[in-house]
């Protein structure tokens, strides 16, 4: 049975890949931080199936010791602090977990087994700016943002181990990719939240900020499938995961609204604050070496997305608005 290491697999993609790595047989160990309140919402229905750990991207010792003592195969790094507006009110620490915290995990791996396989989670965030359209592995970076730059760190020092150590090292440029178990702080699901909360009469209102950017979205699951064929493959390499199209928040929000039969003009306030420092106006990714090489491919179109991600929130609001009448009558 092969053992894998996942760091953030109480976030979105960590339990997503949780799921997928159980399926395929592995033993998964899951590291969390020491905190008061960790949440274990996402991963709860295959919590007992997994084995959770204690360690911190800002503690090598750690680490160190977690690889010594389940000496897994594979190990895959999705903890970071990844929410954008965040980066900018706390750039330091962002730095401090999404690129030295890669270093951290890397030099484990170079001191305890340097044999073992690891996938690092990069960010289309990195393009930023974008040089060329679309993006792929070779396109320059240009980040607009903490988070962006802290990514473009994590990112390179992977392409550093491998070469310099020879280790196993990937990294995954993965665009945007969004599910019901997207943080509710994230873009996508304030709005499909929002659309089920006016739906059902709980709300009037969802700010948003600048509804022209645009994003190339995609389904999780489909994106976890891709880190896991990474390392499966003969040489370690880098790929950008994407659907290769590009929609603006705007449409996002019109198909969510649709989808309830309602209209987004009537409830939809744009609001400065929400506005980043630096934009970062068009991103879109060029799939077609994780296609040739993966045979990876996307499976969820964008429309099928917004709307499972409606559904979803609809349901979870109905059912929450049963438990509270239940209780008071």
């Amino acid at each position: 049975m092969p053992t894998a290491l996942i760091t953030g697999i109480t976030g979105q993609d960590g339990s997503y890949l949780a799921e997928l790595l159980l399926e395929q047989g592995y033993k998964v160990i899951g590291m969390v931080r020491r905190t008061s309140t960790i949440n274990f919402d996402r991963i709860r229905h295959f919590q007992e199936k997994v084995e959770i750990v204690q360690g911190d991207l800002l503690d090598q010792m750690s680490l160190i010791s977690i690889l010594q003592e389940h000496r897994p195969s594979e190990v895959y790094n999705l903890a970071a602090q990844s929410f954008v507006p965040t980066s900018f009110t706390q750039p330091v620490l962002t730095g401090e977990f999404t690129a030295l915290g890669v270093t951290r995990v890397l030099d484990a791996i170079r001191i305890v087994d340097s044999t073992i396989r690891f996938y690092q989670a990069s960010s289309s965030e990195m393009f930023g700016k974008v040089q060329e359209v679309p993006q792929r592995e070779s396109t320059p970076l240009y980040p607009r943002s903490p988070y962006g730059v802290a990514k473009v760190y994590g990112h390179w020092i992977t392409v550093n181990y491998r070469e310099s150590y020879n280790i196993f090292a990937c990294s995954g440029i993965l665009f945007n990719h969004e599910s019901p178990r997207r943080g509710l702080e994230f873009v996508t699901h304030k709005i499909t939240n929002a659309v089920a909360r006016i739906k059902l009469g709980l709300d009037s209102e969802l700010h948003l900020g600048n509804l022209e950017a645009r994003r190339d979205w995609g389904y999780a699951p489909d994106y976890v499938r891709a880190m896991w064929l990474m390392l499966q493959q003969d040489a370690p390499d880098d790929y950008v995961v994407a659907t290769g199209e590009t929609h603006s928040v705007q449409e996002f929000v019109e198909e969510a609204f649709s989808f309830a039969d309602l209209d987004w003009r009537e409830f939809v306030v744009q609001d400065p604050k929400f506005y980043r420092p630096a934009e970062v106006d068009l991103l879109v990714g060029d799939p077609s070496k994780a296609g040739a090489k993966l045979g990876w491919e996307p499976s969820v179109s964008f429309r099928e997305l917004v709307r499972l991600m409606v559904q979803a929130d609809l349901e979870t609001w109905e059912r929450r608005l049963k438990q509270a009448a239940v209780l008071s009558s």
